[in-house]
């Protein structure tokens, strides 16, 4: 960058929305050729995900004192549990250390239990614990209303559709050998 672009920026007139569309026009002109579309939805749908997720985090999750994945960790025991910590990484879509470093503090905090597993005394199962249990459903009643006040900006005929191209989405990283945790 030159002085002059610095000078004549205008970063500063842009805000979170805007820059989907000031980064189109951007690499549009610089890279002719580029989809501008695929960019737009993979943008678009990365902020909408963002700003949810930052939202049910603020709003629900972190007045009780989890952060996001804290939360998809206790999810994901509450529904599955008793189940193996890989088990765990791999349906909140989380490394097996990041498991394991949330488990010690959920643990701690008296919401996560461990033990053995009967068929393979290495394997540790976790489980919630009753504190664990009435804490996650109370969470999740948050959660839910909070997905409704998110979800209420379409109707239920749109939210069916929204859902159905975003399972073809995901079904499509097959096809393209889409990395993914594991």
């Amino acid at each position: 960058m030159t002085q002059d672009d610095f000078e004549h920026s205008d970063g500063d007139d842009l805000h979170f929305w805007s820059f989907i569309d000031h980064a189109i026009a951007r690499t549009t002109k610089e890279l002719p050729g580029i989809d501008a579309l695929a960019m737009r939805m993979v943008l678009s749908l990365h902020r909408a995900a963002n700003m949810l997720v930052y939202d049910l985090e603020s709003t629900v999750h972190r007045p009780r004192g989890w952060s996001w994945p804290g939360f998809r960790v206790l999810f994901a025991i509450w529904l599955t549990a008793p189940l193996e910590a890989r088990k765990v990484a791999e349906l909140s879509g989380m490394s097996r250390a990041a498991v394991s470093a949330l488990v010690n503090t959920l643990e701690r905090d008296g919401l996560v239990r461990k033990e053995r597993a009967p068929y393979d005394g290495r394997a540790i199962l976790l489980g919630l614990t009753p504190k664990g249990h009435q804490a996650i459903t109370e969470a999740f009643r948050a959660h839910n209303a909070r997905e409704q006040d998110w979800a209420g900006a379409l109707s239920k005929d749109e939210q069916r559709t929204l859902i159905c191209l975003l399972e073809k989405i995901s079904a499509h990283s097959a096809d393209i050998e889409a990395k993914q945790r594991s």
